[in-house]
């Protein structure tokens, strides 16, 4: 990729992404943005994924497995007593090159899979819409499912504005969202039924195999001490749950309609995915529309995604072979709020 289209990624990433979400990685990520060296490192990402994201999670992986460097006293997780990071800057390339073919590595070798457990927050009130239209149980299809974490979002409890608490009222995953803006979606007090629950992705992460847990570790951002903690109590919730999923590794898009075919008729098929079209080429995006708009003229299904077109919350239903289009709401990647629109 060419450098200045590189050092765009790293502006819009501290700006749009950053900005009052991560201090450290947007005083870093603007830096880099105008350094030769760090840009041509970071170019040897994996072609689709999201380049800012996944070099940083490959600096944060190197340091949490232990590597020593000052840079760390930068880091509010690794540092008890972090430095000033208006001083990180030389120390963090310092370790960039010094550790240059680790990084390399792992730039060609992982993918960001960031398994964002707040992001259910949203998932939530949208599975309870598509359930009040589809009047049946769900059957969820999760493409870039990375872990499972957002296929069990049924277990989970939630709260909104500090208001009442909605979903599985015994679980130890408790998730607070806001709601910004004037509409409020209809929430159901218990969670719906789901019956059938896939999981795809090109890798599956294995939370007992200690590398894929540090590497989904290493993808929260420093600052997100809520995050880190959501993420250990999911992962407890999905090893007493794991027999209830079926995680499938391999192309999602080409494993999908075989997938929709098996499901029986006492359920809806819902696929969903977040935050993961971004990293799907353009005509890979087409080809997953047309297969569930082809199972759409066979039964009902619900498509509901982000970032085919937009980073908008979309929902597309087939219901008795016509298609609905609509926009559920404005989200906040790390699902910490969501703006409904219905």
């Amino acid at each position: 990729m060419e450098k200045k289209r590189l050092s765009d990624h790293f502006k819009a990433f501290a700006e749009r992404e950053c900005a009052s979400s991560s201090e450290l990685y947007e005083h870093l990520a603007l830096k880099i943005a105008n350094d030769d060296e760090l840009l041509k490192l970071s170019s040897y990402a994996r072609e689709g994924q999201p380049i800012p994201n996944l070099f940083f999670g490959a600096v944060h992986y190197i340091l949490l497995q232990g590597k020593e460097h000052i840079v760390s006293s930068f880091y509010p997780n690794i540092a008890e007593k972090p430095k000033n990071l208006r001083n990180s800057f030389p120390f963090f390339k310092d370790f960039c090159l010094t550790n240059s073919k680790s990084i390399q590595s792992i730039l060609q070798e992982k993918m960001v899979q960031t398994n964002e457990v707040r992001r259910c927050g949203y998932l939530y009130p949208s599975f309870s819409y598509i359930f009040a239209k589809a009047k049946k149980p769900l059957a969820l299809i999760e493409i870039g499912t990375s872990a499972g974490f957002q296929l069990l979002w049924d277990k989970y409890s939630y709260s909104y504005n500090a208001g009442e608490l909605y979903g599985d009222h015994k679980s130890a995953v408790h998730i607070q969202c806001e709601i910004v803006g004037e509409h409020r979606p209809i929430f159901y007090q218990f969670s719906p039924p789901v019956l059938h629950r896939y999981g795809l992705d090109l890798h599956i992460n294995d939370l007992t195999d200690a590398d894929d847990a540090l590497w989904l570790n290493a993808l929260i951002w420093p600052e997100h001490v809520e995050r880190r903690e959501l993420f250990k109590q999911a992962s407890a919730c999905l090893r007493k749950n794991r027999k209830k999923l079926q995680l499938i590794e391999g192309d999602g898009i080409e494993q999908l309609p075989y997938l929709m075919e098996k499901i029986p008729d006492d359920s809806a098929i819902c696929v969903f995915h977040t935050h993961v079209a971004n990293q799907i080429p353009v005509e890979r995006k087409q080809i997953l529309l047309e297969h569930v708009k082809r199972m759409g003229n066979k039964r009902d299904v619900f498509h509901l995604y982000n970032n085919i077109w937009d980073r908008d919350l979309h929902l597309d239903s087939f219901i008795r072979g016509i298609e609905y289009n609509e926009i559920l709401a404005q989200t906040d990647g790390h699902g910490r709020w969501f703006s409904w629109k219905l």
